[in-house]
């Protein structure tokens, strides 16, 4: 699951991934006026891979980041770098044909590639690893499951080793799932090490950014101009990275953006460090691991054997009461072997969502560029989306628009009853998730 932004400042100081790194100093905040080539809004994952992009190319590229660099999805999520789309191959093929499709997706494994060539370039420690764990809890969720890898292995070449019955916890030891496909193109990270890391090549670059710098107002002409609360920003084009706080920098000149995106609250839980022998025999392969539920579990071990366990959702801005416990108990049920595990960490936030859960890329005008809608799967899409945007400022467009040829529709309700509207729609779902 990949997308996580900030919903309680208080779960964000428990995050396990800021208590792992040593942060450097905040960076300043823009005061005054500048004038730059490209100015881009959010500087994650997304953010920042466009700027390096950009700056390779020869542009000069200003970053304003509201709060600090990657301190909402890109810091916080769980780290799963998984090939594919959220939406899954099928809304691709119905769009825009199975040639389109398998371009996608081969873009997919593309931008794994280009992740771990960033991380071999710029030197990244970011725990990096390979492997990927699909698991089902139920004899119809294997079916689906089966089904699913049939597919892709036929029309995309993905193979995957699979499981079933007892045979299943020689992949994973538990008892709850009855089978499990492994596939190798996928794995996990640490994503604020990879976070900074992309921040440290960006402004060896010659990359301005600016934290504690929320762009208030945009501007759009000939020039773009951003305003901040105390500075200006004047570019020839401006890239808006920010996912669901898209809609409220341009309701007027997109207002189509903000019914097309769900924030939908999610949760992790770090355990204590665990004797590395049973991380070992519990996910032997150490790979990461998710299942195929509506409501999904996802989890994968740290470098330092603690389990990263999430799940849950929310469809407000409150933190679920007794979260902890909550998620402890979840993640019993997948490894009763952990039941009463202490849990040091807590934190959460919002998955941008679209209604077909595929990527929302387009443009605005001739000079602004918006990415959103990742939908749990942009540890990796993100940075090809950064680049693809990149080009696309440089003349080259055709990748860029194979993605904005993605028909979203909005989600029903309007501001006020989108949410009780979904929240209904995935009830439904999650009762089919147990018959």
């Amino acid at each position: 699951m990949g997308s996580l932004l900030q919903s309680d400042t208080q779960l964000n100081r428990h995050s396990y991934y800021e208590a792992s790194v040593n942060r450097p100093p905040a960076l300043e905040s823009l005061v005054g006026a500048l004038d730059t080539d490209v100015v881009v809004v959010g500087a994650g994952f997304a953010g920042l891979s466009a700027a390096i992009e950009l700056a390779q190319l020869g542009f000069k590229v200003v970053v304003l980041e509201a709060n600090r660099v990657c301190g909402g999805a890109s810091g916080r999520n769980g780290g799963q770098v998984i090939v594919g789309y959220a939406s899954g191959q099928s809304e691709l093929e119905q769009q825009l044909g199975m040639h389109a499709a398998r371009q996608m997706w081969d873009m997919s494994l593309e931008a794994i590639d280009l992740m771990d060539a960033r991380i071999a370039r710029w030197g990244i420690e970011c725990e990096r690893k390979n492997g990927y764990l699909y698991v089902a809890d139920s004899k119809r969720k294997a079916r689906a499951l089966d089904a699913e890898m049939d597919a892709m292995d036929k029309h995309y070449g993905l193979s995957t080793a699979r499981a079933y019955g007892a045979d299943v916890r020689a992949m994973i030891d538990s008892p709850r799932y009855v089978a499990c496909a492994q596939e190798k193109r996928s794995g996990h990270v640490h994503p604020l090490k990879y976070g900074l890391g992309l921040a440290r090549a960006a402004r060896a670059l010659g990359v301005q950014i600016y934290e504690n710098t929320a762009a208030l107002t945009m501007e759009q002409g000939a020039m773009v101009q951003l305003r901040t609360a105390q500075g200006t920003v004047r570019a020839r084009y401006a890239l808006l990275a920010g996912n669901c706080a898209l809609p409220a920098l341009a309701p007027r000149l997109a207002p189509s953006i903000a019914p097309r995106i769900m924030p939908v609250g999610t949760f992790i839980v770090a355990t204590e460090p665990l004797d590395p022998g049973l991380v070992q025999r519990l996910i032997p392969s150490g790979a990461a691991a998710c299942d195929n539920n509506v409501v999904l579990d996802y989890f994968r071990f740290s470098d330092d054997a603690r389990l990263l366990f999430g799940g849950r959702v929310s469809y407000s801005s409150r933190t679920p009461a007794r979260l902890p416990q909550r998620m402890a108990a979840r993640m019993a049920a997948v490894f009763p072997q952990l039941r009463g595990t202490p849990i040091e960490f807590t934190w959460g936030g919002f998955v941008d969502i679209s209604m077909n859960r595929a990527p929302d890329f387009g443009r605005l005008g001739e000079n602004v560029y918006y990415l959103q809608g990742f939908s749990g799967h942009g540890v990796a899409l993100t940075g090809l989306a950064g680049q693809m945007v990149a080009q696309a400022m440089a003349g080259e467009v055709s990748r860029f628009e194979l993605f904005s040829r993605l028909q979203h529709r909005e989600f029903p309700g309007g501001p006020w009853l989108r949410a009780p509207s979904l929240m209904l729609g995935m009830l439904y779902h999650r009762l089919k998730d147990y018959f």
